[in-house]
């Protein structure tokens, strides 16, 4: 849990085309918790900040009535002409995606289908052998400085860019937002990994849902200007999977049908009325 907090708030960061530097923690903890684990928490905290180059530079330590709340800040720094906002894509722009989609969401159904067994049969063990891939993306995802150093090196600066942790749908209504334009996907330049489809079709799941709605990926989604696209096509791990287009054609995504489809924000919404659902 140490591990993936300061990672999603490293993610952030690499999202506006900058490098993180130091972390903040503010963290209220209850008597529920031993030290030994609130240690194994700053050990993961410590862990991720080592991997990535980052200053664990302090913060607050309060008491809880009940439960754990963490709060980080992660700060870094860019050349100011090189920093990407969400708002500057334009008619024409490439989509591009980094990564695969998916994966981290298969790996809470997993979690869950697992659990609710065990809690209908507490001899039962989690079947979790072969699901490696899926699970590490849920528990210990990583965030994408390679993607920003390979900017850097190719002279790559994208027209807007946000990182996935609410799903690809959310993300790309955020930057369509923003810059007020439209939006074209293609269902069939989706990247979704093996093992993603693979347990998809094993809990009933469409996978193209599992990569628009699922969330928690912290791949980068960013958009370029066509005459970049020479520079990004030998890259692997790197997908074209649209173009933008003007607000008025709307947000969209091409079935492998041919079918448009409205594309429609179903992730995690922070500010939405609760009550109104």
């Amino acid at each position: 849990m140490g591990y993936k907090a300061a990672v999603v708030n490293f993610s952030d960061v690499y999202a506006m085309n900058a490098v993180p530097k130091q972390l903040v923690i503010s963290i209220a903890i209850s008597n529920r918790f031993s030290q030994e684990a609130v240690e194994e928490l700053y050990s993961g905290l410590k862990l991720a900040c080592n991997n990535y180059h980052v200053d664990l530079v302090g913060g607050d330590t309060s008491a809880s009535p009940k439960g754990m709340f963490l709060s980080l800040t992660a700060i870094g720094s860019a050349t100011k002409g090189n920093i990407v906002y969400r708002k500057n894509a334009e008619d024409g722009d490439l989509i591009c995606v980094s990564g695969d989609l998916g994966a981290a969401y298969m790996g809470l159904q997993l979690l869950k289908r697992e659990n609710e067994l065990f809690k209908a049969d507490p001899d039962l063990q989690p079947v979790l052998t072969g699901y490696d891939y899926i699970l590490q993306r849920q528990l210990k995802p990583e965030a994408r400085p390679d993607v920003i150093e390979f900017f850097n090196k190719e002279k790559i600066i994208p027209s807007s860019m946000i990182d996935i942790s609410d799903g690809l749908s959310s993300e790309i209504l955020h930057i369509c937002k923003n810059s007020n334009v439209g939006c074209k996907l293609f269902e069939d330049k989706i990247p979704i990994a093996n093992e993603t489809a693979k347990m998809a079709k094993e809990l009933g799941i469409d996978p193209l849902i599992c990569a628009l709605d699922g969330g928690e990926d912290y791949e980068l989604l960013f958009t370029i200007k066509q005459k970049d696209y020479d520079k990004i096509k030998p890259q692997s791990g790197i997908s074209v999977i649209g173009h933008i287009t003007h607000k008025s054609a709307g947000t969209n995504i091409i079935s492998t049908g041919g079918n448009i489809i409205p594309l429609q924000a179903k992730g995690w919404n922070a500010f939405a009325n609760k009550d109104s659902n």
